[in-house]
């Protein structure tokens, strides 16, 4: 059933509902606003409002955004859609996740650092408040870890910003298992952000028991592979000038002639569904467990409702084992980052 803000919003049928840790529930499918702002070619923001708009129509209650998007500029388009949805927010049903953790000082070549210190974590926290226009955050992440910092003192002050209710929930991204125990022993994590889909499934095999361990949700960003799982890339000549794909090592030609050729399992399993390869890609995310959410991102309509529509996707057990054996790691070519951004990985 619909129904319709003081602000005009039309919300359509709810989307299933997904319990992430400490209590965190948010619709089985987010939004990952990142591409709005940069790292996927030119965007326009006008286009960004209206199909933020749309997201939230579509029953999606969590939008993923962080500070180092567009420095600030991505927290300044969610700020504007949360002040259009006053009332989702007062209620809420909207959950707004951002980052802090990565920071960019200089020009936009300049090198990014990894910053864990309380003083700038507060800093970092006060400045998403003010460009959201919120006096909480529903969920704040570490973006990444300095392998120096201690992260006992980086969870302990995020737990005085949950005392001080600038922070509803605390979450953590790309952390190993060993350092989310250590995390969690502080403070409650109420998510782990980690890269996760079917040709990048690191986390499996040590991450994801431990996140399940200590009740922990698990929020699955790039679950489409940047695009690749949509079955619509088939050379980087489709990508645009100033795509950060360009450079990826898995977007390479000689990697990702290879790396295609494992997309022909999802098409068969599409056919047989009428769904399309994305979908098909989403709903094996979405089986591997209750308390998985996966977060892809986009800037075109059809894409965001094709991609809600996997959340009706049912696939069959045969499904799911044919993808499993189809796409084990040793058959992925090309790291998931360079070399600066595989130095980020708490591994």
């Amino acid at each position: 059933m619909s129904t319709t803000s003081q602000q005009g919003f039309r919300q359509r049928a709810r989307l299933p509902m997904r319990r992430l840790g400490d209590g965190l529930c948010v619709s089985a499918i987010g939004f990952g606003a990142m591409g709005m702002s940069e790292f996927y070619g030119p965007s326009d923001d006008d286009a960004s409002r209206t199909l933020l708009r749309e997201v939230v129509e579509h029953g999606v209650t969590m939008i993923d955004t962080a500070d180092m998007y567009g420095r600030g500029h991505n927290e300044l388009l969610i700020g504007g859609l949360l002040k259009s949805a006053a009332s989702l927010r007062r209620g809420g049903e909207l959950k707004i996740a951002t980052k802090c953790g990565i920071e960019r000082s200089g020009g936009p070549t300049a090198p990014r650092r990894i910053n864990n210190t309380p003083a700038y974590i507060r800093s970092a926290c006060e400045g998403s408040l003010e460009r959201l226009g919120v006096e909480r955050i529903d969920l704040y992440y570490i973006h990444r870890v300095d392998p120096e910092a201690d992260i006992e003192e980086t969870m302990g002050c995020l737990a005085e910003l949950v005392k001080e209710g600038k922070i509803a929930h605390v979450g953590l991204c790309e952390v190993s298992a060993s350092t989310l125990e250590r995390a969690h022993r502080v403070h409650p994590v109420a998510a782990l952000q980690s890269e996760y889909s079917l040709w990048s499934r690191d986390v499996e095999k040590d991450i994801l028991p431990m996140v399940r361990k200590l009740g922990i949700g698990f929020v699955a960003y790039s679950p489409l592979g940047r695009g690749f799982l949509s079955g619509r890339l088939t050379s980087t000549a489709d990508l645009s000038e100033g795509d950060f794909r360009r450079g990826n090592p898995r977007f390479e030609e000689h990697n990702l002639s290879h790396n295609l050729r494992l997309l022909d399992s999802i098409r068969d399993i599409a056919d047989d569904h009428k769904a399309t390869v994305g979908q098909v890609a989403l709903a094996w995310l979405l089986a591997k467990g209750p308390d998985i959410v996966p977060i892809p991102g986009t800037r075109r309509s059809a894409f965001l409702q094709e991609n809600l529509g996997a959340s009706s996707v049912d696939l069959s057990p045969a499904d799911l084992a044919l993808l499993d054996r189809s796409w084990p790691a040793s058959e992925i070519r090309g790291e998931r980052y360079g070399e600066s951004g595989m130095r980020g990985i708490n591994a």
